[in-house]
Parts: C-alpha cells; structure tokens; sequence
C-alpha cells in the first residue's frame, strides 16, 4: 500500500537570494563584475568587441573566375558511335553528342574497343590509356 512505503531522502531545490540560511547575499555569482549584475553577462557568440566571426566571414559565396568547364564525353559514348574512326569536335556537335560551345574533354568511363582517332581540348589520364591500348591516337587541340 502507499502509506507503508518507506521514506526516502529528498533533496529539497537550494533557494538563492533567501537571506544567509542558504545562499544569500551574493547568490553564487561572486562579487562585482558584469555577470554579477542582473542583466548581466554577455550575448553567446561575443567576441569580446572585436567584429564577430559572422560578420568576419564572406556573405555571398566565391566565384572561381579562372575555372575551365568542360563538354565532357566518355570513351564509352565514342565506342557506341558508328561513325568513322576519326572524332573532332565538330563531327560530335553534329551528331548531338555535345553541344560544341565549351572545350571538349574526353574521360574514361566506359570500354572502347575500337581504333579511334580523335582530337580534343584535354583527356583524362585513363581515358588516354584506353584510347592507345584500342591502337588508337589522340591529340590535344
């Protein structure tokens, strides 16, 4: 029953600022100082009034200006292409393979197992391999 239950310790919440039977006079905040004051104490990201970090930090993003952006073609898109075993960027444009407005890059995604001879603005390195190993040529325009 609940009223034979035994009595167990408990702890009843300290009282700050009730006079010296508890924590009085300065109710654990120490003496003086800012914190010490009611409405006191500083906002959570100060820095100490230098410009804060958030303010510090670029607000709009960064715009690579010297990047290059590539048309790229895998090796295994020109094995499909029943087209004579030379490419160029304007044989490729016709065919809708790329659209021909930016560098043409070559990758190596893909198996190529024909000759081919193509000329491109660069090529991965693997993409170069499979393109010898066929017995085919590259070269950089």
């Amino acid at each position: 029953m609940l009223n034979n239950l035994k009595k167990t310790t408990i702890f009843k919440k300290t009282r700050v600022a009730r006079g010296p039977g508890s924590k009085g006079k300065t109710a654990g905040r120490g003496h003086k100082g800012q914190n010490s004051r009611s409405g006191g104490g500083v906002p959570i990201l100060f820095e100490g009034g230098q410009s804060s970090f958030v303010l510090r930090t670029p607000k709009r993003g960064f715009k690579n200006y010297n990047r290059i952006n590539f048309e790229v073609l895998n090796v295994g898109t020109l094995n499909k292409i029943d087209l004579n075993e030379e490419f160029n960027k304007e044989s490729l444009t016709k065919l809708g393979k790329i659209k021909g407005n930016k560098p043409l890059k070559i990758l190596g995604q893909g198996e190529l197992n024909k000759k081919i001879i193509i000329k491109a603005d660069a090529f991965s390195k693997s993409a170069e391999d499979k393109i010898k190993s066929a017995g085919g040529s590259i070269s950089i325009v």
